[in-house]
């Protein structure tokens, strides 16, 4: 059996963590590829090491100096270092190519790297074993997205050198040449990346929380954590909000049927939630998983006999499409067609769309309500379960709240309700108490 492991930034925070990370990989000896992020916070005041480098980005591309802000970083690594033991290891021809680099020609994303690459570094020493520059065999093309073909046959091909290896999160070499980074929280896609080069047998991600939650902590107390999810449960609930994978490291694995599991650097006994593609696994409850998101306007178009009008709905899309805006619901009835769109994006242009709206499809009336907040309730169990929408509506009135809106998709692996901004945690915290605290 091989693994992929990788820790996020607060699993590698500080020496402590460091060897925390370094006791969890030598304990099991098919945890073969490490895949670390830049050092996170050490406790709440304090700033992570990306955040750090972006800013003395910004510092160099306004011709200022430098120097004070990379002392700064340099001390944060060496204090991991120096914690470490690791004394014939040092980075300051590293720290040195680093500070060139800003003076003469500074580049964001290769600056916002350097976390992971000099982590992936101390890392490599720490453990013993080789280390592989992501900008060497993973690639984006010329419209930035990732290489995948190039990638995985020359990452293939590398790692079936190295029994054991540290790739560094987060980045990659670009078609120009140029280090090119992932959208934050990269890293996961890097570990996902790795994983389906290797063929592995498991994806482990080692965070600071044992595994998936039900519900978003900050809404419920000590929410329970979940077993097992499958990967098209996963994606719905982090579309809806919830922060748990970077969404693009889903499809990787996915591909290959690698599973996951989300894992406890702090806990490393707690078994986390296992992500796979399928399962016979019995569930503590009929629902999965609860996310939303608030900010969204609804566009009502009424028109009689809309239904029977052929290419209405098309047309009404058109109106969006032509502004630039993303569609998130179409709900509909005989006569109405509701559209769902997040505020930021619509608000803007409300006008435009309205005016498209009555040009393309010469409705009967056109109307705008916004405050919306989404809540998803997500569940492979549902499909089995007679009355689970009943009970998830009686919750909600139970609880005083109002639905606006209702969408629940053909596969009913989710339901969507639409209602007040203010209503959201009330709505989180009801349906939770319904489905599983009771």
């Amino acid at each position: 059996m091989k693994k992929v492991v990788k820790f996020g930034g607060s699993s590698l925070a500080s020496a402590e963590q460091f060897k925390k990370a370094g006791a969890i990989i030598k304990a099991d000896e098919s945890r073969v590829y490490v895949i670390p992020s830049a050092p996170g916070k050490r406790n709440s005041a304090d700033t992570k090491v990306t955040d750090m480098l972006l800013h003395v980005y910004k510092t160099a591309s306004e011709g200022k100096d430098v120097t004070a802000e990379i002392e700064a970083i340099r001390a944060r690594y060496n204090e991991i270092i120096t914690g470490l033991e690791l004394r014939n290891f040092s980075l300051d021809k590293d720290f040195e190519e680093i500070t060139n680099r800003l003076m003469t020609e500074p580049e964001r994303d290769y600056t916002a790297s350097r976390g992971e690459y000099l982590n992936g570094k101390v890392m490599a020493a720490y453990l013993g074993v080789a280390f592989i520059d992501p900008a060497e065999v993973i690639f984006f093309n010329d419209e930035g997205k990732l290489n995948r073909y190039k990638t995985e046959k020359t990452l293939a091909a590398r790692l079936a050198e190295c029994e054991r290896a540290v790739i560094p999160g987060f980045y990659g070499l670009g078609k120009n040449g140029k280090v090119k980074t992932f959208s934050r929280g990269g890293s996961d896609i890097t570990g996902s990346i790795v994983a389906q080069a290797a063929r592995v047998d498991v994806y482990e991600n080692w965070t600071d929380v044992s595994g998936v939650l039900v519900t978003d902590p900050r809404i419920v107390a000590d929410p329970e954590p979940i077993k097992f999810i499958t990967y098209r449960e996963l994606r719905e609930l982090s579309y809806m909000g919830a922060s748990v994978l970077h969404e693009d490291a889903i499809f990787p694995v996915r591909q290959c049927g690698i599973p996951i599991n989300l894992r406890n650097t702090n806990s490393p006994a707690d078994e986390g939630t296992w992500i796979v593609e399928s399962t016979a696994q019995k569930q503590d409850h009929v629902i999965t998983g609860i996310a939303g998101k608030k900010d969204f306007c609804t566009v009502f178009v009424y028109k009689a006999m809309m239904n029977s009008e052929i290419g209405f709905c098309r047309k009404v899309l058109q109106a969006f499409e032509e502004n630039d805006i993303s569609v998130e619901h179409v709900p509909s009835g005989i006569d109405t067609m509701t559209v769902v769109v997040h505020a930021d994006e619509f608000m803007a242009k409300e006008q435009q769309v309205i005016s498209a709206i009555h040009r393309l499809t010469s409705p009967d009336s056109v109307e705008i309500e916004s405050g919306l907040a989404l809540v998803a309730v997500v569940g492979r169990g549902m499909r089995a379960v007679s009355g689970t929408a009943g009970k998830l509506f009686s919750s909600l009135a139970k609880a005083d709240i109002n639905i606006k809106m209702i969408d629940q998709g053909s596969s009913e692996l989710n339901i969507i309700v639409g209602i007040k901004n203010e209503d959201f945690e009330p709505a989180i915290r009801a349906i939770y108490n319904e489905f599983i605290t009771k």
